[in-house]
């Protein structure tokens, strides 16, 4: 070894003054400018010969430079070099090695290869044929490796994998920095985990926090169910904590549902989701969507939750149904007759309002079983319908599933429907029907027939056709009190066609009923705060102006003041008493 040694001293003192052409290089390695010469170099930047079997230069071979072969090691700043055969550029600082060669970097790195070329001055390499960098992090794979000692990087544009013993990352291109075990990969990349596939154009993944960082449009996919998955065009994904942070164009999909929103957080462990800015909940499935400013979902028990300004829109094939209030939660559960069945549920809380073409209404609270097609109103419910108005203690609304239509109304407590007697007009005169109970039937998307059951009561205006104009006759108004009431909405009245148990009914003229009289004292007939159009929904309240209607109290004056002149008369027949 000592011989050897001595032998690789003295050649190395030898001059080689000799013009020798310069090395072909691959040209990662172009050598840095001007060219330091041996003799300005320090012996610390000179590449060291530790050992060989044999040294040999042939003028024929290598452009006459020295080669090394059999068990060869080099030495330069730390990191040892070993091959079968190392060539020597001695004047250009520069080996190639050749065969199963392998450098032991000062940072713990190892890179092995087929082949290597190393440049001393700039202390850049290239490694090629079968190349595996491994650290204490992470093993890259890949056919030809560039890297730079200096800046701690290396790189590679062939394709490569790299794996830490749980993940697989294919890529086209990628850069390593060996500082901050950061690789920076682009071009088809693909990260392959025991439970997720994750993909996109330009990632970058930190071998030491576990953080990957999204920059393009990318996907986290489910492997049991590739439908769930996550997308983004830039984000951050924790791969331990299976968390995802999403800041550009993300999507959430699961359970058949799509969550967008400008801003967007999802733990794939625990299925809890958030986004924020123009969010909306899309359940294609149910024919449903959901937007707000803020939402969150639940994966794992099939929930979610809108606010900030929430609105609801069930679609219909033929009339779309609209929710808002101040919070919409959507779910679904097992039928309780067949658990295989799930239902799907609306709540919304706080000022709940509903729009449909032939039923609008608002409550406190609503809630809407999709799957059955019944919606519950809760809290001074109020239901429009046309020009009929339905109030009570909570209203139930059952839909045809298949005409998508009303099919009934059930009113539960208080309940009282009004109808304009003439919409065409603003004349002060309204058909009333009340009672404890109320079931309202629906013909042709509009209020037919009611049935009023407890204390039922009616205020109807009664109308007759005179024989010779043939046009309507007002008769008077019929009030009547009885047990049940079945009453018949007609296009500008409301027929009493049944009224048993207890009946009491009366006809006054309109010169003999007070006007006091012709209202209910709860009568609670509302304009302002009516949905007339589907935006209506998106405010508290639409805030109409109060319709002012004109009370025809003529014939009941007119009969009043007779009554009073009348007094008058009989008053003063009546002698004066004088006091003396």
């Amino acid at each position: 070894m000592r011989k050897i040694l001595f032998l690789f001293i003295l050649i190395s003192a030898l001059s080689f003054a000799q013009n020798k052409p310069p090395v072909k290089r691959d040209p990662y390695l172009k050598p840095a400018s001007p060219v330091k010469t041996q003799q300005q170099l320090k012996p610390e930047d000179k590449i060291k010969i530790v050992h060989a079997d044999e040294i040999i230069q042939d003028q024929s071979k290598y452009d006459g430079n020295q080669y090394f072969t059999g068990n060869v090691q080099i030495e330069h700043q730390g990191s040892i070099l070993t091959a079968d055969e190392v060539v020597l550029y001695n004047e250009e600082n520069f080996v190639k090695a050749i065969g199963n060669t392998r450098l032991q970097n000062s940072d713990g790195s190892v890179i092995t290869a087929g082949e290597m070329e190393y440049d001393a001055n700039t202390q850049k390499g290239v490694a090629r044929k079968n190349v595996v960098l491994t650290d204490p992090k992470q093993t890259i794979k890949t056919d030809i490796l560039y890297y730079d000692r200096l800046a701690s990087q290396a790189y590679f544009n062939t394709g490569g994998t790299i794996s830490d013993g749980q993940n697989v990352t294919y890529a086209k291109v990628g850069t390593y920095f060996l500082n901050t075990r950061v690789v920076d990969l682009t071009g088809n990349v693909k990260i392959d985990t025991p439970q997720y596939i994750i993909e996109g154009p330009n990632i970058k993944q930190n071998q030491n926090t576990k953080i990957v960082d999204f920059s393009g449009p990318s996907t986290i996919t489910n492997r049991a169910n590739p439908k769930n998955r996550v997308y983004t065009e830039k984000g951050t994904y924790k791969m331990e904590t299976k968390e995802a942070y999403l800041t550009k164009n993300p999507k959430i999909f699961y359970n058949d549902k799509i969550l967008t929103g400008d801003d967007m957080y999802y733990n794939q462990l625990t299925g809890f989701g958030k986004a924020t800015g123009n969010v909306t909940l899309d359940d294609p499935k149910e024919r449903r969507y959901i937007k707000g400013g803020y939402g969150e979902i639940f994966e794992k028990r099939d929930s979610s939750m809108m606010t900030k300004n929430p609105y609801a829109v069930k679609i219909m094939e033929k009339d779309s149904v609209y929710f808002a209030a101040e919070k919409i939660i959507s779910y679904q559960r097992p039928d309780s007759l067949d658990i295989k069945v799930k239902k799907s549920y609306l709540r919304a809380y706080k000022k709940a309002r509903v729009y449909k073409s032939n039923a609008q209404g608002r409550a406190d609270s609503i809630a809407f079983n999709e799957t059955d097609g019944v919606m519950h109103m809760y809290t001074k419910p109020i239901l429009w319908s046309g020009e009929k108005q339905v109030t009570g203690d909570k209203i139930e609304a059952y839909f045809n599933t298949k005409s998508e239509n009303i099919d009934s109304l059930k009113v539960i407590g208080n309940a009282f429907a009004i109808t304009k007697v003439d919409s065409l007009t603003l004349k002060d005169e309204f058909n009333q029907v009340k009672g404890k109970f109320m079931t309202v039937y629906y013909e042709k998307n509009d209020i037919k027939e009611a049935r009023v059951v407890g204390n039922a009561q009616s205020i109807v205006y009664v109308d007759d056709t005179d024989q010779e104009t043939k046009k309507p006759e007002r008769i008077g108004i019929t009030l009547s009190a009885c047990g049940i009431i079945g009453a018949l909405f007609e296009e500008r009245a409301l027929q009493i066609i049944s009224c048993s148990i207890g009946a009491t009914s009366d006809t006054y003229p309109m010169s003999k009923i007070e006007p006091v009289r012709r209202k209910f004292p709860d009568f609670n007939w509302n304009t302002k705060d009516r949905i007339r159009k589907w935006q209506d929904i998106l405010v508290d309240s639409p805030n109409y102006e109060e319709v002012k209607y004109s009370a025809d109290n003529e014939l009941f004056d007119k009969a009043q003041k007779a009554i009073d002149d009348e007094k008058a008369k009989e008053e003063a027949k009546k002698p004066k008493r004088t006091r003396k």
